[in-house]
C-alpha cells in the first residue's frame, strides 16, 4: 500500500516540494536525467494520497514550485547586473517566477484528480492534463517554455525524439512513461499499462537514436567570436573600447574563415552612428562576411538588431528581435510604469525595445539561408516554426552575461541544442560570455568556448539533414491528439464518479 497516505498534509506537500527540487537536476549544468524519472514516478504516490482536487492543486503546486525554484534560480543574476535600480526586486522575481508558473501545474492536478478514481487512470490524466497546462505555458502570454520537461534530454539519446514529436510532444511522453508507474507501484497492481509504455517509450527513443543519419561537415569554415565583457562593464565608457578592439583582433587573426558572427548588441554605439565601428569591423574581417548585434532606432522607437556585413564592408540586410523579453527589453504599461523607477533592465525609458516584424531570412552568400534568432527566441520552438522558408542553418547571438555563471547560460545553450534537433539544421551560437558553440543536427555541440572566457573558435559548419517530422507538422498534431486524449479520459473519469 501505499506509505504515503497517513502522511499529514504539510508533510505530503513539504515531500512535493522536495521532490521538485530533486527533479529539476534533470537539467544542465547537472544533466542528471536519473533523478528527474525517480521524482516523477514518486510523485504519483503523492498525487493519489489527496482527499480532494483542492488538495491535489496543493500538492501539484508545491512540487511545480520546487522544481521551477531549482531550475530558474539563475533568474535573480540579472537583478545583481545593477542592484542600486533593480536588486530589490531579486527575491520577488524568483519567489513570483516559481510560484506562478506552477499555478500551471496546480490546475492540472486539480483537472486529474478524482479520489474514487483507478491510480493508473488518474495519473494518465494528469500527465495529459500537465502536458496540456505545459502548452499553456509555452504560448499563453507571449509564452516562457524555460525548463520544459523534454530538456532533461539534452545530450541523450532519447532527445532524437524532438525531431518527431517536439519538445511538448517529447514531455508528455515522458510523463506518461513515468507517472502511471509510479501509480502502479504505490498501489501494486495495473501493471500492465505503465509498464507498456516505460518499456516501449524507452524502445521507440533507442531505436530511433540508433536510426538517425550520419552527419557531414560541409567545406565552410565559421569563426564564433566571443569577447566576454561582464555586462555590468559592457557599456561602461572606460571599458567598451577594450571589449570592442578584443572582438577586432579575434576577427582580424588568421587563416581566414568564410563567416564571422559577433554576439548580440556587440557595437558600442546605435546603429545610426556606428559607421566609424563598421568601417573598422570590415577591415578587421579582411573580406570576409560578418553577422554582428546592434541596437537601432527608428523614431521614437528602438530595436535589438542583427546586421549582416558582405564582404566589402557593406551592410546588406538587417533583422530586428521580435519575440522580446518581458521586463528585460520591454515593461508591458511601460510608460505608467516607468512613473514609478520600472523600467526593462535592458532599456532605460518607458516601453523600452520594440518588437520587429517577425521571423525571417536571411542570405549568407555562398553558406546559404541563416534563420537568425536573438538571444531568447531560441528558446521558442514556435519561432523557429514560424519562419518563411527553410533555412541553411540556425544562427543565434546572445549577451547571456545576463544569466551569470550558474544555471543559466548552460539551459540556454541546451534549449539551442533542442532547436538544432527539432529542425535538422545545423546551429551557430555567438554568446558574449559564453557559451559560443557549433551544434550539429542531431543536437551535438562540436566546437565550443568555455563559460567565462575571451576568445574564438573556427568550427567547421556541418550540413542540415533532411526535413524533419516535426519541422513539417510543428506542435498542432500533438496538441490536437492531447486534446482527443483528454477529452476521452475526461469521459471516463466522469463516467466513473456517477
Amino acid at each position: 500500500m501505499n506509505p504515503a497516505r497517513g502522511w499529514p498534509i504539510w508533510l505530503r506537500l513539504l515531500s512535493a516540494a522536495a521532490l521538485g527540487a530533486v527533479a529539476a537536476f534533470g537539467l544542465a549544468p547537472f544533466g542528471f536525467w536519473p533523478a528527474s524519472v525517480a521524482a516523477l514516478i514518486l510523485l504519483s504516490p503523492l498525487f493519489l494520497t489527496t482527499e480532494t482536487r483542492g488538495r491535489a492543486a496543493w500538492l501539484g503546486w508545491a512540487f511545480a514550485t520546487g522544481y521551477f525554484a531549482h531550475a530558474l534560480s539563475w533568474i535573480v543574476e540579472p537583478f545583481f547586473v545593477d542592484v542600486q535600480r533593480h536588486g530589490w526586486m531579486a527575491p520577488f522575481a524568483l519567489t513570483f517566477m516559481a510560484g506562478g508558473l506552477a499555478l500551471f501545474w496546480a490546475v492540472a492536478f486539480w483537472i486529474a484528480r478524482r479520489p474514487n478514481g483507478r491510480p493508473v487512470t488518474q495519473a494518465v490524466f494528469l500527465a495529459i492534463s500537465i502536458s496540456l497546462l505545459e502548452f499553456a505555458r509555452g504560448y499563453v502570454l507571449t509564452g516562457f517554455p524555460w525548463a520544459g520537461i523534454a530538456q532533461l534530454w539534452v545530450d541523450t539519446p532519447v532527445a532524437q525524439l524532438l525531431s518527431l514529436f517536439g519538445p511538448y510532444g517529447l514531455g508528455a511522453v515522458t510523463l506518461l512513461a513515468t507517472l502511471p508507474l509510479g501509480a502502479a507501484l504505490s498501489e501494486r497492481s495495473g501493471f500492465v499499462l505503465p509498464l507498456a509504455l516505460t518499456v516501449g517509450a524507452t524502445a521507440v527513443s533507442l531505436a530511433y537514436a540508433a536510426s538517425r543519419p550520419v552527419v557531414t561537415d560541409t567545406d565552410h569554415v565559421v569563426r564564433l567570436v566571443q569577447p566576454n565583457a561582464p555586462q555590468h562593464q559592457k557599456w561602461d565608457p572606460d571599458y567598451a573600447p577594450l571589449f570592442f578592439a578584443r572582438q577586432l583582433e579575434f576577427t582580424a587573426a588568421t587563416p581566414r574563415p568564410d563567416l564571422i558572427v559577433w554576439p548580440e548588441t556587440s557595437v558600442p554605439a546605435w546603429l545610426g552612428s556606428a559607421q566609424p565601428y563598421l568601417d573598422a569591423v570590415a577591415e578587421a574581417a579582411q573580406g570576409t562576411p560578418v553577422f554582428l548585434g546592434i541596437q537601432r532606432g527608428d523614431g521614437p522607437r528602438i530595436y535589438n538588431s542583427m546586421i549582416y556585413l558582405d564582404e566589402t564592408g557593406q551592410m546588406q540586410q538587417l533583422y530586428d528581435k521580435h519575440h522580446l523579453a518581458p521586463f528585460g527589453e520591454y515593461v508591458p504599461f511601460g510608460d505608467v510604469m516607468a512613473q514609478f523607477g520600472i523600467y526593462g533592465m535592458a532599456a532605460t525609458t518607458g516601453n523600452g525595445f520594440s518588437a520587429g516584424p517577425g521571423a525571417a531570412l536571411l542570405d549568407a552568400g555562398k553558406l546559404g539561408m541563416a534563420l537568425p534568432l536573438i538571444c531568447y527566441e531560441a528558446v521558442f520552438t514556435q519561432d523557429v516554426l514560424s519562419a518563411p522558408g527553410r533555412a541553411d542553418f540556425l544562427l543565434q547571438i546572445t549577451n547571456d552575461a545576463w544569466f551569470g555563471t550558474r544555471s543559466g547560460p548552460y539551459q540556454h545553450l541546451a534549449q539551442a541544442q533542442m532547436r538544432a534537433i527539432e529542425q535538422g539544421l545545423p546551429m551557430m551560437r555567438s554568446a558574449n560570455t559564453g557559451v559560443s558553440a557549433m551544434i550539429d543536427p542531431l543536437g551535438r555541440i562540436t566546437d565550443a568556448l568555455p563559460l567565462g572566457q575571451a576568445g574564438f573558435v573556427d568550427a567547421n559548419l556541418p550540413a542540415p539533414l533532411a526535413l524533419t517530422v516535426y519541422a513539417r507538422i510543428g506542435d498542432f498534431p500533438v496538441f490536437v491528439l492531447l486534446v482527443a486524449m483528454f477529452l476521452l479520459l475526461w469521459r471516463n473519469v466522469s463516467q466513473r464518479q456517477h
